[in-house]
């Protein structure tokens, strides 16, 4: 009886993260062999506008698994029409496999929330559940008891080594000329030959609905509405106070343009930009977003002078505002998706004058930073 390892995801793009895992399961399980499936549609989230073909992604993950020893890499999700429900995959590959141990791979986010996924019974009465998880990462036990209880599943929890590599920061980097670091050559190759993420194209004064398709499939689907809250608020605003609203409406899309990636890719981004950073941004580099959206928003997309300024300063603001600069402030404050005690009056003032609304907002942002400490 052989042991068989099912690791599913969109692969958008296969990196050098994902096949680091696949070595990890291997190894740890003793696996005899290990599918790779691309995932169609995922059911639990939207591929992102900029997504390769699926037809791209089998062969970018085939390109990448030649790595790796007794890996086959399966099309059968992509043959698939609708959702790529694993209940139903699981089932199919237990048909051609019928005597043998079957395991499915996962992350911890995955494993978390694996009660809520498409008939899950489906899946346990088939395989065991695997979770890869790392030092720091809590529940996970908890959520083992549950699923055992709960839907008589097999778990098993493993910790493996892991590169902090994610699909979204992948897809990012790619767009913004440095994504190589995230690929085997092959992959990158392909991405270069096909003109996949955005590679190679001129991003550069992109008309405003170009802008936002680019902008937006390179944040996590989460932050979208936010963000083009924050462009609406912006270009509103601008009209109001007689600001260009050329610049407020492409500011306030482009502000948190980086914000989904990590603190080391944060400060990658400032060394080869040139931008001076404090000690405290070295230690935290999460605060960088709004410095490496500034640089992007230049460097990457030609954004102007006052755009840079205006997307540098949005988060900490700084004496002697210009007026686009209180803008993308305020905007990125009280935009529509906002829900906070204090927003309403913040929206009032701001429809006023913006003085008064800015100085609202400053001490919000004081009052924050100094109930985090009292924490």
């Amino acid at each position: 009886m052989a042991k068989i390892g099912i690791f599913g995801g969109s692969f958008n793009p296969p990196h050098l993260g994902h096949m680091l895992a696949v070595r990890e399961f291997q190894e740890k399980l003793s696996l005899d062999r290990v599918l790779l499936i691309p995932a169609a549609q995922p059911p639990h989230k939207q591929l992102t506008a900029n997504s390769p073909t699926g037809e791209h992604r089998l062969e970018m993950t085939r390109l990448a698994a030649q790595t790796l020893s007794n890996v086959q890499v399966l099309d059968m999700e992509l043959r698939r029409e609708g959702a790529s429900y694993t209940a139903d995959t699981i089932e199919e590959i237990r048909s051609i496999y019928p005597h043998d141990e079957l395991f499915l791979l996962m992350g911890t986010d995955m494993f978390l929330s694996f009660a809520k996924w498409h008939q899950p019974e489906r899946i346990t009465k088939e395989a065991t559940l695997v979770a890869a998880y790392r030092d720091g990462e809590t529940g996970l036990e908890t959520c083992a008891a549950e699923l055992e209880q709960g839907l008589d599943a097999r778990t098993i929890l493993l910790k493996n080594d892991y590169l902090p590599y994610s699909s979204t920061s992948a897809r990012a980097m790619l767009a913004f000329g440095w994504g190589e670091e995230y690929l085997c050559p092959e992959v990158m190759e392909y991405i270069r030959k096909h003109g996949l993420y955005y590679c190679g194209e001129n991003l550069k004064n992109l008309s405003f609905e170009r802008l936002c398709q680019v902008s937006l499939s390179l944040h996590l689907p989460k932050r979208v509405p936010h963000v083009m809250g924050c462009s609406q608020t912006a270009k509103a605003l601008a009209r109001q106070y007689g600001a260009n609203e050329r610049d407020a409406e492409r500011a306030g899309i482009l502000h948190d343009i980086t914000k989904a990636l990590r603190g080391e890719e944060q400060l990658k981004l400032c060394e080869r930009y040139a931008m001076m950073i404090s000690d405290l941004e070295q230690e935290s580099p999460k605060l960088l977003h709004a410095k490496t959206g500034a640089a992007v928003a230049r460097h990457v997309f030609g954004e102007n002078d006052e755009v840079f300024e205006a997307i540098y300063w949005h988060t900490t603001g700084k004496a002697e505002m210009s007026l686009l600069e209180k803008i993308i402030y305020l905007a990125d404050y009280m935009e529509p998706n906002r829900d906070f005690e204090g927003v309403e009056e913040l929206r009032r003032l701001a429809a006023q004058g913006l003085d008064e609304a800015l100085m609202l907002g400053l001490q919000m942002s004081v009052d924050q930073l100094n109930a985090r400490r009292l924490e």
